[in-house]
């Protein structure tokens, strides 16, 4: 008989991949008949909270290249859903913006990531459910911090 090796537990890092992964594949499978990607409906969603935002910064915030962006907004305008206004006193800076097209499809985004996330979430109590986003919360916040101080500087104020 061969002894099994115990795997060691799942990494909060890997964990938190697996089940970022998993939301975005079940969400895309309640979302396949949108006529939209979850890329594009992930732009739609940025658009939504940060009106006027240039493409550069759009990119980062989605963590992809600019000429990526670049296309999800070609497609988004030729649907009438997103639009590139010039900046007022800069004539190379294009903003972005949502159009009043877009505001239906906001609602049907908002829906099936409500009902992915309750999925996701099933039977686990409400106060555990809060309890998650308030660490994931401040994990967020420590990690936001910590990317700020640059690796070398850190490692030797730790010592």
């Amino acid at each position: 008989m061969t002894s099994r090796t115990k795997k060691p537990p799942p990494t909060v890092g890997f964990l938190l991949h697996d089940v970022a992964r998993l939301l975005r594949k079940r969400f895309e499978q309640h979302a396949r008949d949108s006529g939209l990607t979850r890329s594009q409906w992930q732009v739609l969603a940025y658009l939504d909270q940060n009106a006027g935002i240039q493409q550069g910064a759009l990119a980062e915030l989605m963590d992809v290249e600019p000429i990526t962006v670049g296309r999800l907004l070609d497609k988004l305008e030729s649907c009438g859903l997103a639009e590139r206004r010039p900046h007022a006193t800069d004539r190379r800076i294009w903003q972005l913006y949502l159009t009043e097209k877009a505001r239906p499809k906001l609602t049907e985004l908002r829906a099936l990531g409500e009902h992915t996330r309750a999925e996701a979430f099933g039977d686990i109590p409400q106060a555990e459910r809060d309890q998650l986003l308030a660490t994931l919360g401040q994990m967020k916040a420590n990690l936001t911090a910590a990317c700020l101080v640059p690796v070398a500087e850190k490692q030797v104020q730790n010592g």
